[in-house]
């Protein structure tokens, strides 16, 4: 367990304990007056023990403690934050040590909270070793009651008794805590009458507390009040002697050594102070009373801790990154190393086959040219098969229209060639490599006479009929559709003549279209 500092505060001393692997060390006791605080101050700044920066807990015993149950309207959330904090300013205004505690609920009316509000009611008993510890920066972990400690060590004892008066002999003196239902509700510090070290004014004492509690309302009555009494063996004898039972007073002796074993000191206790800072040392519950500023270091101390693991955290982390990163490495080498055997094995096995090979007539490299130039042209290479499927679903659309003669060019259209057919195909062999579809696909030009139908020699029939051809065959994507003959010349430098009033057969008149496509 990590190392402590225990402090346990009364009015006329401290007494300071080391706590170090779960046990408790030797006290050492510092008066309440200049000399001792100055001893307590040597104390604290030995360097060979190095107590300035241990964790600090004080546990107080004193008489100055107030407590007080009261009923507060059940709030929650902020409002009732606010309205728990404004009470403990009413009731214990010139302390700062203040807190307080739920008990349970009303079971009537309202439902009121039960609420034990407590504080130190006399907080200068504390401030000549508060402002030592913060002039020293020992970081504070929190102010403590005994009072409050001792709903653990009840729990410790196993004592079920519903109405419970809890006395034991502390360095303070004399200390009574009634616990109803295992929950504290009131406790006070009296000084204690020894003679031959044992308190004999226990009795008067408790039938006081009984009274009190009685008139107050915490005890009704009829009700038995068990009072347990924790005293060493060698005094239990005679306190049975002092303290007989009534008809609402019963009385129950625990030895120190019992309670000492079941808290799990390592020795016998003279008092009940070594069995609370056991308590304390073991599990240190939150701060009872606010220790204010005075733990602030104790924060500080925690915040550097935590930035010490954090770095410890990830240096830890680099650490493993890089051994992960190193072996990692050494596999990439082994693997890159295998590779290069197993490709030099299968380079040697590949020249010792293709050395029992006959030469081969071309460098693969050209085999693989002219495949990939065999199935460019195969898949780019012009031909009028597409074009033609495009004219013929054209011409079935128009029954009036007879195809005549068709010229098929690969490339951009040639000019209007009155001439041969020959020489026709003769430019369309020209172009090189573009023309037999490397790298692309080449233009191709269809041009074609046909003849168009018209009855009683009506030319405006045949012009429509002409249109509605070039039309549908410019519906087609990529297709680029020019009429270059019509049946009649339409030029206005062009004379017209011929006779309107006489029937004529039906005729035909022939019109040309160039059809240029890009695939």
């Amino acid at each position: 367990m990590l190392r402590k500092q225990l402090l346990y505060i009364t009015s006329d001393a401290l007494c300071a304990y080391d706590w170090d692997q779960g046990g408790l060390g030797q006290g050492q006791t510092f008066p309440a007056s200049a000399v001792g605080l100055d001893d307590f101050a040597a104390w604290l700044q030995d360097t060979q023990t190095a107590r300035r920066d241990v964790p600090t807990y004080l546990l107080t015993d004193l008489i100055e403690e107030d407590f007080q149950h009261q009923l507060l309207p059940h709030v929650r959330g902020k409002a009732g934050r606010a309205l728990l904090q404004r009470r403990k300013q009413q009731l214990h205004r010139d302390t700062p040590y203040r807190g307080s505690t739920l008990l349970g609920r009303e079971s009537t009316g309202r439902h009121d909270d039960q609420v034990l509000f407590f504080a130190l009611t006399n907080p200068s008993l504390l401030q000549p070793w508060t402002e030592a510890l913060e002039h020293l920066r020992v970081p504070v972990a929190g102010i403590y009651s005994t009072s409050l400690l001792s709903v653990a060590l009840v729990k410790k004892l196993s004592i079920t008794h519903e109405h419970l008066l809890l006395v034991t002999q502390q360095s303070g003196g004399l200390r009574q805590s009634y616990y109803e239902k295992g929950q504290l509700r009131f406790s006070r510090q009296t000084l204690a009458i020894a003679l031959d070290g044992v308190a004999v004014n226990i009795a008067l004492e408790t039938e006081k507390t009984r009274q009190f509690l009685t008139s107050t309302r915490m005890l009704a009555r009829g009700d038995v009040l068990n009072t347990v009494i924790l005293a060493p063996a060698a005094q239990i004898a005679k306190l049975e002697l002092l303290c007989d039972n009534g008809v609402e007073v019963a009385y129950h002796f625990i030895d120190l050594q019992l309670a000492g074993e079941r808290v799990g000191l390592r020795q016998t206790p003279a008092l009940a102070d070594e069995l609370l800072l056991t308590l304390l040392g073991k599990h240190p519950p939150p701060s009872h009373y606010p220790p204010g500023t005075l733990a602030r270091y104790y924060h500080f101390r925690r915040a550097r801790n935590a930035l010490y693991g954090a770095s410890a955290l990830i240096g830890g982390s680099a650490a493993l990154w890089c051994v992960f990163c190193l072996s990692s490495g050494i596999s990439a080498d082994a693997a890159t190393q295998q590779l290069a055997q197993e490709t030099a094995s299968y380079q040697e096995r590949y020249r010792s086959v293709m050395s029992t090979q006959s030469p081969a007539p071309a460098k693969t490299q050209n085999m693989k040219v002219a495949v990939t130039l065999g199935q460019m042209m195969a898949s780019q290479a012009p031909e009028p098969g597409r074009l033609l499927g495009m004219l013929g679903t054209a011409l079935n659309q128009a029954p009036q229209v007879a195809l005549s003669q068709l010229h098929w060019h690969a490339g951009q259209p040639a000019a209007r060639d009155t001439g041969s057919l020959a020489a026709q195909q003769r430019a369309s062999l020209q172009g090189g490599s573009a023309q037999a579809g490397i790298p692309v696909a080449p233009p191709q030009a269809l041009r074609l006479e046909a003849d168009v139908t018209m009855p009683n020699n009506d030319y405006s029939a045949a012009l429509a009929a002409i249109t509605a051809f070039a039309q549908t065959l410019a519906r087609q994507p990529g297709l680029q559709v020019t009429i270059e003959a019509m049946p009649l010349d339409l030029r206005p430098s062009v004379a017209l003549s011929g006779k309107s009033t006489a029937s004529s057969p039906d005729s035909q008149a022939r019109f040309t279209l160039l059809l240029a496509w890009q695939p």
